[in-house]
């Protein structure tokens, strides 16, 4: 198996790989996952604009900007990131340019069964149950960004919840991004046993201006009758870039909920996956992406239901301000003999101004012939009736618009499980559509 990084065929390729020597763990599953990820990243191309699935997401400017490996340094204190604390979380775990920070960690006393760790400690007393996920889900094979993030792979967060266990406070994963001009790669494995519930909030926040690239990757195996809820909060450096992954496998009759809301970015690209693996599995995901500027902020799904009675439920908002461009591409996937599925998924997207842009791609693959599927998309401004409605109750023009563009993104916001979370979005949103007053 060829190892080196010579045969990128991609310079930028080649630069992102600086510093990831073939495989040498004391491991042998992982140093092949490693070395299979770092051939696949050595084989692969930066994508562009004439592929299909990136037809949308110029990336550009990120193949212009030079990136190195983050070094240690200077650690934030405590202080540092108090805003982004999460009052309900029952424990933090903290990674800092990629690298775990116990100290900027919190830890509270959890139930028998429950294991919140740094993926290096996790596989000197749980190696066999990541050798059955990790990097088993997010497949690298033709994503040069998820192969990227195998080959670096050296720590991560693991979460893991033993059969019929319960997390009762939801567990909070923040990578913090403090240096520029670093490319860091983020790592999470999740995974609910049967019968088994937790709540996870996946957070990218940065202390740095930017532009430096976050690589992310997340897999999340939910057990038979399992019940996991995730929050994703993406608010990193308007100079930033970030690339993420997560795949999602869903046994019997497992349910799996995802809160996804985009803030931040110069460029990002949130790609999920779930794929329905046994029957009666539930999926709801819900989105919000809230541009402005020139950022670009891309999100596609893919919701793939392999076995009979599977239930989804989607629906993304955009709000799109300044020149920004937000993309949405949805897939339903119905395979043979996955019959009695009940499927929905509805894109909606909100333009405030001329030069806001919107691309929405919702498409449904059907080879089952007892189904229930359905999906539409809507892209407009406000409407003018209920401008005109609260002009006509005394709200000046800008105030009803800031109004109107609140409540239509406040409808993803007000779903999340965690309330201060909720607290703190909508200051966000109310902050974006200049309503703060």
């Amino acid at each position: 198996m060829n190892t080196t990084v010579a045969g990128a065929p991609h310079p930028y390729i080649t630069a992102l790989l600086g510093g990831c020597e073939p495989a040498r763990e004391k491991l042998a599953w992982l140093a092949e996952r490693r070395a299979a990820a770092l051939e696949r990243a050595n084989a692969l191309t930066v994508p562009t604009t004439r592929d299909e699935e990136w037809r949308f997401t110029d990336i550009t400017p990120l193949t212009r900007v030079p990136l190195r490996a983050a070094v240690p340094g200077p650690r934030p204190q405590a202080g540092d990131i108090e805003r982004f604390a999460v009052a309900e979380a029952g424990i933090r775990l903290t990674f800092v340019d990629g690298a775990f920070a116990p100290e900027l960690s919190e830890y509270a006393q959890l139930p028998h069964g429950v294991v919140v760790a740094s993926l290096a400690a996790g596989l000197g007393s749980h190696g066999a149950l990541i050798e059955r996920h990790l990097a088993r889900h997010a497949r690298f094979e033709q994503d040069v960004f998820a192969a990227l993030n195998t080959a670096h792979l050296r720590d991560g967060a693991l979460i893991w919840v033993a059969k019929n266990g319960r997390c009762p406070a939801p567990i909070h994963v923040l990578h913090l991004a403090t240096q520029d001009g670093v490319a860091t790669y983020p790592r999470c494995l999740v995974v609910a046993e049967a019968g088994a519930e937790l709540t996870l909030i996946e957070d990218y926040a940065s202390l740095a201006p930017g532009p430096y690239l976050t690589d992310a990757v997340a897999e999340i195996a939910v057990g038979e009758r399992a019940r996991v809820r995730h929050v994703r909060l993406q608010r990193e450096a308007g100079a930033a870039f970030h690339i993420a992954a997560c795949a999602v496998a869903l046994s019997r009759d497992g349910s799996y909920s995802s809160h996804a809301v985009t803030l931040g970015a110069r460029i990002s690209r949130h790609n999920l996956s779930v794929r329905q693996e046994g029957e009666g599995a539930e999926a709801r995901l819900e989105g919000l992406t809230l541009i402005s500027g020139r950022q670009l902020a891309d999100t596609h799904t893919a919701l793939e239901h392999g076995r009979p009675n599977g239930r989804s439920r989607q629906l993304h908002k955009c709000v799109v301000g300044g020149a920004a461009h937000a993309v949405f591409s949805g897939k339903i996937m119905v395979a043979p003999g996955a019959q009695l599925t009940n499927s929905a998924q509805e894109s909606r997207n909100l333009l405030l101004s001329d030069k806001a842009h919107v691309d929405t791609k919702p498409q449904l693959e059907i080879f089952a012939d007892d189904v229930k599927c359905a999906h539409g998309a809507t892209v407009g401004q406000l409407e003018a009736e209920p401008l005109f409605y609260l002009r006509s109750r005394g709200l000046p023009e800008q105030g009803a618009r800031n109004l109107l563009t609140y409540a239509f993104a406040a409808e993803i916001v007000d779903r999340i499980p965690v309330p201060s979370l909720v607290t703190q979005l909508r200051e966000s949103v109310l902050a974006e559509t200049g309503s703060a007053e």
